[in-house]
């Protein structure tokens, strides 16, 4: 039987193969060296139509630049929408593989490198992304006075450089300036963002704010931080959101269906290093996002980011580093509904300004109404139809609708487009905010990676009053992983954090908003001695957990090491914490229920 199914295997390799084509670029006048974009716009252009294609860069250094590249009005997701330039437009590709050959392709400006959009069986493979001069400018501190507050910082990169102007200061890109907006300091000797950031961080004015530049690399800065950074510290600056520092992606997949990433590395993005929306079966192995040897930081957003996405993504043999915002974020979107029209009819709006655009629903797709002030669902139903008004506004009419409408504001959830997730041997550190976010009710397993992040080690949240990311989780485990040094932007980081996010008007429903977490034999090397936080969460289980000392940040935490808020059915058992010289806790509030805790060492049961 094993014989028959790989001579079918192998005939129907042999068959792809007949019909595969192989166009060598080199063939169609693109040379390293010089601007390709034309070039390579107008050979995706020719093949339109064309199935089984495989488009092979000779290894070397190609160049684009916006000026000759085509250019589209696009809706990204987590981005600010505009009209976008692109290197690599793929639209409605079929059995399409781009396969590099170890070269790097080479951004100018403002170019979006990769568009997948409406392809089937798509591979990305062997290149590195970069920019000549990237998104994000970096303060080197050459001189410390903490007596006045002044430091003395050098600019890079130079090519275009900087200005001060009346005592306020801008950095100078291709063809546009940025104000200071978001920054971050970075630790030289850790290569991660310095322990309690906040403390650094850049303001452009105020109160004795004083900056002079003193040559073409170098300025100086008086009372612009809390605290004056200590010499080597580089700050990363990287303008404002929304609106002004997320325009430029490195990879924007959507409306596709099996995607493959494979050995592909990003230095820089004006944006995130991937972002897909809309996406069914993504796999990445070896996607390394990380910055060059000559810059601190990496990505100005995200990693990896995927919204309204279902099937199957596979992240496996990744490194995901020095990015400014999370590694990897799986997450829906709440739209708001203004008005209900009557005759099962919906007036709603997308939440967030950086998701005006998005594909929310489609017909035959099942949606959640839920309530805004529990973020709870109410009543599951089909969308019978959908008409787009504007980019942010749209009207949607379901199959059925509750006889007697629920009371108070209502929200949108589609459970259709929830993926599963599998993260495996995979190293997310050295960045900015989180490790991973993920928010989807599909099954999703996180074993035998390596975290260290800023903020929370892994975030599951759901909010329906910021970025309006859903939902509740159904099923999750996160075993044998590695968290190292987790919060070290605050000193008040969990390796696992769960909780939804709610404004003021906001509260708790009857119901719990997770579902069946498992935390288990997983390794924490902690200075704060902090395992896991969780809040409205019904079966969780905290098990086979050892959390060793590390001295590698100030020692101590005032929170407890493991803290329960209206959560049910909880199993604490054969945790281990060792080399703490504080006492360890666990806090049950009083509306958490069946909670059973056994067999733990050197922490209070």
């Amino acid at each position: 039987m094993k014989k028959i199914v790989l001579k079918v295997m192998f005939c129907l390799c042999a068959i792809w193969s007949t019909n595969a084509q192989v166009i060598n670029v080199s063939d169609y006048g693109i040379k390293p060296g010089k601007d390709v974009s034309l070039e390579v716009n107008q050979l995706i252009k020719s093949l339109e139509g064309k199935k089984n294609v495989t488009l092979f860069f000779p290894k070397g250094q190609y160049e684009f630049y916006p000026e000759n590249a085509v250019a589209q009005y696009r809706a990204v997701a987590n981005h600010d929408n505009s009209l976008k330039t692109m290197a690599f437009p793929l639209f409605n590709v079929e059995n399409f593989t781009l396969d590099g050959n170890g070269s790097t392709f080479m951004f100018h400006g403002k170019i979006c490198p990769i568009i997948v959009d409406g392809a089937k069986n798509t591979t990305l493979k062997n290149f590195t992304i970069d920019w000549e001069t990237p998104f994000i400018h970096e303060l080197k501190v050459t001189e410390s006075d903490p007596k006045t507050n002044t430091f003395t910082a050098q600019i890079t990169p130079e090519k275009y450089g900087f200005e001060v102007k009346n005592n306020q200061i801008f950095f100078n890109h291709y063809d546009w300036e940025d104000v200071v907006g978001q920054n971050i300091a970075f630790d030289p000797k850790t290569k991660a963002p310095i322990w309690d950031t906040r403390n650094y961080a850049l303001k452009n004015s105020g109160a004795g704010v004083k900056i002079s530049k003193m040559d073409k690399t170098t300025a100086k800065f008086t009372n612009c931080t809390k605290v004056t950074p200590p010499v080597g510290t580089v700050i990363a600056v990287y303008g404002s959101s929304p609106g002004g520092n997320r325009f430029a992606q490195a990879i924007h997949m959507a409306n596709s269906k099996d995607s493959f990433i494979e050995n592909v590395t990003i230095y820089a993005a004006g944006g995130m290093a991937l972002i897909a929306e809309r996406c069914e079966n993504i796999s990445l192995d070896k996607l390394v996002v990380t910055s060059r040897k000559d810059r601190v930081a990496a990505t100005r957003a995200d990693a990896t980011h995927f919204l309204g996405c279902k099937g199957l993504i596979k992240m496996e043999n990744c490194l995901l580093e020095h990015m400014l915002d999370d590694g990897i974020n799986v997450h829906g979107a709440y739209v708001n509904v203004n008005e209900y029209r009557g005759a099962n009819t919906f007036l709603c709006e997308i939440s967030h300004v950086q998701q005006w655009g998005l594909t929310f629903a489609e017909a035959g797709d099942k949606v959640m109404i839920t309530s805004r002030e529990t973020v709870l669902p109410l009543y599951e139903t089909t969308v019978k139809e959908v008409k787009i008004l504007n980019d942010r506004r749209f009207l949607i009419t379901l199959e059925k609708v509750p006889n007697v409408m629920p009371s108070g504001p209502l929200s949108l959830e589609n459970i259709t487009w929830n993926p599963d997730v599998i993260m495996r041997n995979n190293t997310v550190r050295e960045n900015r905010a989180r490790a991973a976010l993920i928010t989807t009710k599909g099954k999703v397993l996180i074993e035998n990676n390596y975290f260290s992040s800023q903020m929370h080690g892994i975030l599951i949240e759901g909010d329906n009053k910021s970025w309006y990311e859903s939902g509740g989780v159904r099923d999750i485990t996160i075993n044998n992983n590695v968290f190292e040094n987790i919060g070290y932007g605050d000193g008040e980081g969990y390796p696992l954090f769960a909780a939804p996010m709610l404004t003021e008007d906001q509260h708790l429903g009857d119901e719990k908003y997770h579902q069946n977490i498992r935390f288990t034999n997983n390794t924490i090397k902690s200075y704060n001695g902090l395992l896991v936080s969780a809040t409205s969460v019904k079966g969780l289980v905290i098990e086979g957990n050892t959390v060793e000392l590390s001295k590698s940040y100030p020692v101590g935490s005032k929170l407890p090491a493991i803290a329960l808020d209206y959560c049910e059915d909880v199993t604490i058992g054969k945790n281990t914490f060792k080399g703490f010289n504080w006492p360890m806790t666990i806090k049950k509030s009083s509306n958490s229920t069946n909670v059973k805790v056994s067999s733990n060492k050197g922490i209070k049961d």
